[in-house]
């Protein structure tokens, strides 16, 4: 049997023809400086060969799918990779529907729920009698009848007024015997707002319409417009300010021919049958209609959304089921309740009903039951007691929904796996971290191999295999500078990460900052899980979040400080000398966007001068191509086979797209006449393909360039290239990406920079280099706060605020604040034990 998975000649991306062998059955590493090459490794070479052997193996046709840069991978497994952005958008899905935990409690209540009889008020009970037998999830039937047609009934007892029996679709919020009626189960309801899509001061012509916002739409829907007005008899000023319309034509142009409004204006007129003679449905209608056809598309639903303000539902009151299912309880709680406890909660509370259920009520449940408190353990288990099964799968952080995944997969039982993680620990506190490597051992145990691309120390000190990259990035990586276990890898002078292993330098005590005594006062806030916290934040300091999952961190900043400096206070000001604050830059951990054709080069508007360039060179104008021919984005230059992109989509059916390599452009995204302009012996797709470093030397004198390359390289993105989809970047990357384009646009006015925990993504010696930045922006006169749990971070604040103790309902207080040095001798905060030994003797 083959023990190793072993990789020969591997090129992919800025790997170096490399070879190397990873041991199977173990918790492997992959770490080095960022850009080094450690996903060309895990994701581009091992992970797109499992699935193409895979796809191979069920007969389906790989001819489009392009192999790994390799000479041969052996050993390989089934593979399963987990990234680090929570990829669900469904603003359907919650925590609950996601772990299936909302599935079990919908069978236990349809089984176990007492209601209101609504002819007396009593309470009817359920019936045991063909609830013999029950699978933990069984088949779920939205129907009430029976195969012979019949509607099961249960009879008040009191008044003999029959009642439908209870069934799991009562309590599910995406069926409609369960759903509320009034937001069809989101929990939420969307208003259109005029004011966002009109300008009444301009006319149509000179752009009122915001929707119509392209070459093609504005003279399209114009020409329909003008028609529907001359069918129905009147004349339509398309250049008078839309204030100024009568209310026949304001009633065409905002809801159509089709409305009740505009027909009784009109009766008896039969509308036009095509958009040529006047078929115009108006433009709130029209974007209505928009808005609910995008809402599985991101991309889409974004750009109408923007029309739209959303509300809680006044009728569910956010809750998403309609009122006769709130009114099922169970154990004196109904589901709704039971779904805003968190999971160590809900642990509890399944307890106490198992202790009071009776043996009849058992018989039934007792599968369910322990399937269910199963369930639950592996969740708590890995440190994600604070979550609620109302949440919202969206508002997860993409560690939080990696670790549901990793949690679900221990229940799954699969052994001889390969399991590809990126950067677990993203977002993890010391203390949780412990817990997830405890997982991570656990699937290990079960017979799989682990392969992790990690920067944590404590989680490489415990692996049991690791690959270091480097010695650098991009065309300076791509080689494996060590490997081998955590000591021998202490013991290579070759490897960066060795230095780093088990005796880390105690960080050294540095003067801290003791600002000019401003600060921003914080009172009584209670967002969230906050519990009238009141804390002064420094101003011109480097100021550090810290606290454990769940502890109120995100709340706190952004919940509470960003909106009060952004004006959206309450009557009562929650937040206190705002007026100091010149500019305010926020940059949260949420991925830039899915949109594949948004990269670092278009993403920091470095493209436009990029492609005016390019435009501006001699044999550009011999060829009559102007700066639009340059654009991967509109026809003229572009390849038309896929749109610019350099990938097609390739249907898998059953199993998720995949991306293949555009065979008439090669994936360079131009056609060939764009490619043979070249600017210092570099074509556009050849200057996207190269890191931000490598392209400096080549802008040494155009400025506007320039300078946005050097604050790439500043917030430490010099190895990512210019192409690099920005969907692919990790939460941090994305993150400095914002910072340095905010920078490019900083006036020079005291600017505080909110920032949510920029380390994720980083070796430890790419975070002293961000340290140093972060240390140039307060000694420039500005302020940095920012949520972090990497110890080299938060050694270095001038000012620490600890939040705690615990996550969720245990959370929400301030439990330490002061500089590092007094930090760690509180002994209530967790933060400060692990502060003891990483920091040099000092006085407080």
């Amino acid at each position: 049997m083959n023990n190793t998975i072993e990789i020969r000649g591997a090129r992919e991306n800025n790997l170096k023809n490399i070879s190397l062998s990873i041991p199977k059955n173990r918790l492997v590493v992959i770490t080095g400086v960022s850009g080094s090459g450690k996903s060309s490794i895990a994701m581009h070479t091992l992970q797109k060969e499992c699935q193409r052997q895979y796809m191979e193996s069920m007969g389906m046709v790989t001819d489009y799918l392009s192999k790994p840069n390799v000479d041969s991978i052996t050993g390989l497994s089934p593979s399963i990779s987990i990234g680090q952005h929570n990829n669900n958008r469904n603003p359907r899905s919650t925590v609950g529907t996601v772990t299936e935990i909302y599935t079990y409690l919908r069978v236990l209540y349809a089984r176990l729920g007492e209601r209101p009889c609504p002819s007396c008020g009593r309470q009817v009970k359920p019936v045991f009698e063909r609830q013999t037998s029950l699978s933990p999830i069984g088949k779920e039937s939205d129907q009430l009848e029976e195969e012979n047609g019949e509607e099961h009934h249960v009879e008040c007892p009191s008044c003999r007024h029959k009642l439908p029996e209870l069934t799991m679709a009562h309590f599910s919020f995406n069926k409609m015997l369960g759903a509320c009626p009034s937001c069809g189960g989101l929990g939420f309801t969307s208003r259109l707002q005029l004011a966002a899509m009109i300008d009444e001061k301009l006319s149509v012509t000179d752009g009122g319409v915001k929707s119509w916002d392209t070459e093609f739409m504005l003279p399209y829907y114009t020409e329909s417009l003008l028609s529907a007005a001359a069918h129905y008899g009147f004349e339509f000023d398309v250049h008078l300010p839309i204030k100024d319309l009568n209310e026949a034509q304001r009633t065409l142009l905002f809801y159509g021919i089709f409305s009740e409004s505009f027909q009784a204006m009109f009766p008896g007129k039969k509308p036009p049958k095509t958009v040529g003679k006047g078929k115009f449905e108006g433009i709130v209608t029209a974007i209505h209609k928009k808005y609910h056809e995008s809402m599985n598309d991101e991309d889409n639903r974004k750009k109408w959304s923007g029309y739209f303000t959303t509300q809680m539902c006044e009728a569910c009151h956010g809750t998403r089921l309609r009122e006769e299912s709130r009114a099922v309880t169970l154990h004196g709680s109904s589901i709704v309740e039971v779904s805003e406890f968190a999971l160590d909660e809900l642990w509890d509370w399944l307890q106490q009903l198992q202790t009071q259920l009776g043996p009849e009520a058992m018989a039934v449940l007792r599968p369910i039951m322990s399937d269910l408190t199963e369930r639950i353990k592996r969740f708590l288990d890995i440190g994600l007691y604070y979550l609620t099964l109302s949440r919202s799968a969206v508002s997860l952080s993409g560690g939080e929904a990696q670790r549901l995944r990793i949690a679900s997969l221990l229940g799954s039982g699969l052994t001889g796996v390969l399991y590809i993680l990126d950067e677990p620990t993203t977002g993890l506190h010391p203390r949780d971290s412990h817990k997830l490597l405890a997982a991570l051992k656990r699937l290990r145990d079960l017979g799989n191999t682990v392969l992790l691309i990690e920067h944590d120390t404590d989680v490489m000190e415990q692996a049991d295999y690791i690959i270091d990259m480097g010695p650098k990035a991009g065309k300076n990586g791509g080689y494996v500078v060590g490997a081998g276990s955590p000591r021998e890898l202490q013991r290579m002078a070759a490897s960066v990460t060795g230095r780093y292993l088990f005796a880390p330098t105690p960080y050294r005590s540095i003067p801290r900052r003791s600002g000019d005594g401003s600060s921003l006062v914080v009172k009584n806030a209670c967002g969230n899980n906050l519990k009238n916290v009141t804390v002064s934040v420094p101003l011109h300091r480097f100021v550090v979040i810290t606290g454990v999952s769940g502890s109120g961190k995100s709340t706190f900043l952004f919940d509470v400080v960003e909106q009060a400096i952004r004006g959206r206070q309450t009557d009562e000001p929650l937040v206190t000398g705002v007026e100091q604050i010149g500019k305010m830059i926020t940059v949260h951990q949420e991925a830039i966007g899915k949109i594949s054709r948004s990269n670092i080069a278009t993403y920091t508007d470095l493209f436009t001068s990029i492609r005016n360039l390019y435009a501006s060179l001699p044999d550009s104008k011999r060829r009559g191509l102007t700066a639009k021919h340059f654009s991967f984005n509109t026809t003229g230059g572009r390849c038309e086979k896929c749109k610019g992109l350099g990938v097609l989509q390739m249907d898998m059916h059953f199993l998720p797209d995949v991306e293949v390599k555009c065979p008439a452009c090669g994936g360079k995204r131009f056609k060939k006449e764009i490619l043979e302009v070249s600017y210092r012996e570099h074509n556009i797709s050849e200057l996207l393909d190269l890191t931000v470093e490598e392209c400096l030397p080549l802008f040494e004198e155009r400025m506007d360039i320039k300078n946005k390359l050097e604050l790439l390289v500043e917030v430490g993105l010099n190895y990512v290239k210019l192409g690099q989809p920005a969907s692919t970047l990790s939460g941090g990357e994305a993150q400095r990406l914002k910072l340095s384009k905010e920078l490019g646009k900083n006036g020079g006015s005291h600017t505080l920079f909110l920032l949510d925990e920029p380390t994720t993504g980083l070796h430890p010696a790419d975070v002293e280099r961000l340290i140093a930045f972060f240390n140039k922006l307060v000694d420039q006169g500005h302020s940095v706060v920012t949520i972090e749990h990497h110890l080299d971070v938060v050694c270095a604040a001038d000012w620490i605020i600890d939040f705690g103790p615990e996550g969720g309902k245990a959370g929400g207080t301030v439990i330490a604040q002061g500089t590092p040095e007094q930090v760690q001798h509180i002994a209530a905060s967790y933060t400060g034990q692990y502060l003891k030994g990483r920091l040099s003797p000092a006085k407080a």
